[in-house]
């Protein structure tokens, strides 16, 4: 289930992209309330926490995508489609039993978490989605029709 919901969040995330290029620069790098300032940093930033939260679980250096540089469309969607692929390989290769793996996580202030590895991969889930309603918020005051997210219609891929 949790690979279905993965590929969900890359059918919409793709449609997105889509849309994106139907919009002008503009638009998308213009600084917005909430989320995180615009439409291209909405979309790096959710690509960017399933990179580290990935990583972390792979256990592997978590490199962070720096949001200062002013980063394009196209830039975006090359990060996206690898790091799509390390996700896919990760999902393929993990147990079934995903409560049993640990994840440890200490913040920058120094407390500590474990959390189980279905979680964290659900928290990348509905994180993305989260972020996505927010995209379809600014699609609309821009007057232009959002992606729709919905679910029911959409075909498992």
């Amino acid at each position: 289930m949790i690979n279905n919901l993965f590929s969900y969040n890359w059918q919409v995330r793709k449609e997105w992209f889509e849309w994106c290029r139907n919009v002008q620069n503009e638009e998308l790098t213009k600084e917005r309330v909430g989320g995180m300032g615009s439409i291209l940093h909405n979309l790096l930033h959710v690509i960017n926490c399933e990179h580290i939260w990935i990583s972390q679980m792979n256990g592997e250096p978590v490199s962070k995508k720096d949001f200062t540089k002013s980063t394009s469309l196209e830039e975006i969607i090359v990060f996206s489609n690898e790091i799509k692929k390390n996700t896919q390989q990760f999902l393929h290769t993990i147990e079934a039993d995903l409560n049993e793996k640990i994840l440890s996580v200490t913040t920058r202030k120094g407390v500590s978490y474990d959390f189980p590895y279905h979680k964290v991969l659900l928290h990348i889930v509905t994180h993305e989605v989260h972020h996505m309603g927010q995209l379809s918020v600014w699609a609309r005051e821009i007057d232009k029709k959002p992606v729709s997210s919905d679910l029911i219609f959409r075909e498992w891929k």
